[in-house]
């Protein structure tokens, strides 16, 4: 400004502004105007200022996002190691991965099944699981519909923070990873709704009620599991349900795009799940998921209206070690994108985990030390995904 200007005014940086302004998010850098001085005019030049710089920050937090464009090269940071690349070639194409049918009428049979499955692969698919069709396309539909979204309006949700309970993210903890995965995720806290709904997208327009409907019907499937995994283990029928407490439930919405050399990335690379049960919905038409067994990764074919069910880390623990936890992966292709929803059931922060007293004997010594699942998160998430099992860190 020339010296006979009666405004002054001072522009900065400052990371994390000290009071923001309630629209901004205080986790990015900012670029503010400060002003002082009798002018309006000047003043709502400066505001103007303020939220182009808000715009070009917004837009600057869309190109994190994937899926805000068409990729016809693979960046540089998604390229893995030659000794930690897919092998895709290798996989086992067709391998039968247990199948349970939930309408059996002898629920012994179905029990020993649930068991057998959890014990020889920590996966398998459900059928006739009582969610309803129309529930599981309408959750799908919509979930394809947030990603079809502009850049500009996904950008508004999008946050590398993992302790924020509603956030539109890309890869797995890009503040602490080095290689990239070939993923954009929409992460959602979803016990209980009326808590967290009101903080999810309100685009698309049904998102809300339609993921709200999704989430109760596969709670209660998730309930109904647990009472037979306990069976299997010769537990109470409420044993795993009680023991875990009130227990959080989580999403992920899974979007991976079109990838340009699906051999050289992930989607997301070889992890366990830390919570206790997973239950997913993939994409009928597009393959992906591969499942650890005896050295060699196998696909996991989808199946219509099937559901797929993986152990999580707590209940390997609480099992003492009878059933797995088993390492999967999502990889890519080059010809069509893939969705898939991912619920996850979560202990209480705050009760005591480990294996279940019942399990636990002469012979059969306790494998894990007793903790929280406040505790077990914390570490899981304070590693790479791709770090050794991390149950191995809570043995005895």
């Amino acid at each position: 400004q020339p010296a006979s200007a009666s405004l002054q005014s001072l522009a900065f940086s400052i990371n994390p502004p000290t009071s923001p302004p309630a629209q901004t998010n205080p986790a990015q850098p900012r670029r503010f105007l400060f002003v002082y001085g009798r002018s309006s005019a000047h003043a709502s030049t400066a505001t103007s200022i303020y939220y182009l710089s808000i715009s070009l920050s917004r837009a600057g937090m869309a190109e994190q996002l994937i899926s805000t464009a068409v990729h016809h090269t693979l960046p540089d940071s998604y390229v893995r190691s030659e000794a930690d690349r897919p092998r895709l070639d290798e996989v086992v194409p067709d391998a039968d991965i247990p199948v349970v049918d939930l309408a059996n009428p002898d629920r012994a049979a179905v029990v020993a099944q649930i068991g057998a499955a959890c014990s020889s692969h920590g996966f398998f698919q459900v059928l006739n699981h009582g969610l309803p069709l129309e529930v599981m396309l309408a959750a799908m539909a919509v979930a394809h519909d947030f990603f079809r979204l502009s850049p500009e309006e996904k950008a508004k949700l999008y946050s590398d923070d993992p302790a924020k309970k509603m956030r539109l993210s890309t890869s797995f903890n890009v503040r602490k990873e080095t290689v990239h995965n070939w993923r954009d995720y929409l992460r959602l806290h979803c016990h209980p709704l009326e808590q967290f709904v009101p903080e999810w997208p309100a685009n698309p327009p049904p998102f809300r009620d339609v993921m709200s409907t999704y989430c109760k019907e596969v709670r209660q499937l998730g309930f109904r599991l647990y009472a037979m995994i306990s069976e299997s283990l010769g537990l109470e029928q409420d044993y795993i349900k009680k023991v875990l407490g009130e227990q959080e439930q989580h999403m992920a919405v899974n979007f991976y795009p079109k990838c340009p050399s699906p051999e050289l990335t992930y989607g997301l690379p070889a992890h366990t799940d830390p919570n206790a049960l997973t239950i997913l919905m993939m994409d009928e038409q597009v393959a992906g998921l591969q499942v650890l067994k005896e050295g060699r990764w196998i696909a996991v074919n989808p199946r219509p209206n099937a559901l797929v069910i993986n152990l999580g880390d707590q209940l390997q623990a609480l099992s003492n070690g009878r059933y797995k936890s088993v390492w999967h992966r999502a990889v890519v292709n080059s010809d069509r994108p893939r969705m898939s929803i991912a619920s996850f059931l979560c202990p209480c922060n705050s009760v005591k985990l480990g294996p279940a007293e019942k399990l636990i004997g002469e012979k059969s010594p306790a494998v894990y030390r007793n903790y929280t699942y406040d505790e077990y998160y914390k570490k899981f998430w304070s590693r790479n995904l791709d770090q050794e099992h991390c149950l191995e860190l809570f043995r005895t």
